[in-house]
């Protein structure tokens, strides 16, 4: 099976490192054009040079704050005002680590603001053009915490799992339009993100961030981490049109870790 993807245009958020920026590469790979979204115009700049590229792809990066939505709102209407997009990746950072018992309303809020309302107005900005044209794809970076919450993590858990059953309401309202609406459901993967987490949890046990990653690999039944490749393996066949009949599915790739049904 061939993945091809020429003469699609995807926009990938959180792209400049970890799962964004491998969803974007193996995009790039397949023949699609790719729109970077994330906030440091730095990093944007190398992960576009990073990107597969033939004479008929013209790949692009729009620089934005995630955790200004007023500003964020601004800068992707006037950027993909007129602009043909058939898929759609939304992804950002995460939200700050913490427990039920530390965070604010205000930190909700915020989180509300960085995981739901950035997902939905670019969806809401872009879904109306791929329904005109019979084709869309939008997949939602989310997480395993939304079928077993994550200690230590409350704000994922709780907005992240919002997103999800907005998406399956959206996948029933789009998908007699060509348009089909999926949530990635997260594991453990081999990036920044989970050694960041790791080395909070390790200042506040006494572990070893070494000790602790093993440990984690240890309950995962595959026994390893992720490849960041196999995530965007995932999100390519996805996005293309052999995947058509797959909507409003909430799809773990977590290496067997997720114990529910």
């Amino acid at each position: 099976m061939i993945i091809d993807l020429r003469g699609y245009r995807a926009v990938v958020g959180g792209a400049t490192r970890g799962l964004g920026l491998a969803a974007a590469r193996q995009l790039a790979a397949s023949g699609a054009t790719v729109t970077l979204m994330a906030r440091n115009e730095h990093s944007l700049n190398e992960a576009l040079a990073s990107l597969s590229s033939d004479a008929g792809q013209q790949h692009d990066y729009l620089q934005v704050d995630y955790l200004d939505f007023i500003g964020f709102r601004q800068l992707t209407e006037s950027f993909f005002s007129g602009k043909k997009v058939d898929i759609l990746v939304n992804n950002t950072n995460g939200p700050k680590a913490g427990t039920v018992n530390e965070k604010t309303t205000e930190d909700f809020q915020e989180a509300f603001d960085l995981l739901f309302k950035t997902y939905h107005h670019l969806t809401q900005l872009l879904v109306p053009g791929m329904r005109s044209r019979g084709y869309g794809r939008i997949l939602n970076v989310s997480s395993v915490s939304v079928k077993e919450p994550l200690p230590n993590l409350v704000l994922s858990n709780s907005i992240r799992t919002a997103v999800v059953s907005w998406a399956k309401s959206l996948a029933d309202a789009v998908a007699s339009d060509g348009v089909t609406v999926n949530s990635i459901l997260t594991g453990a993967f081999d990036t920044e993100r989970i050694r960041e987490l790791t080395q909070k949890q390790a200042q506040a046990s006494g572990d070893t961030i070494d000790a602790l990653l093993e440990a984690r690999k240890a309950s995962i039944p595959a026994g390893r981490f992720g490849d960041p490749k196999e995530y965007g393996y995932l999100l390519a066949f996805l996005a293309s049109p052999m995947a058509a009949y797959i909507t409003g599915a909430s799809i773990p790739i977590d290496g067997g870790a997720i114990k529910s049904l």
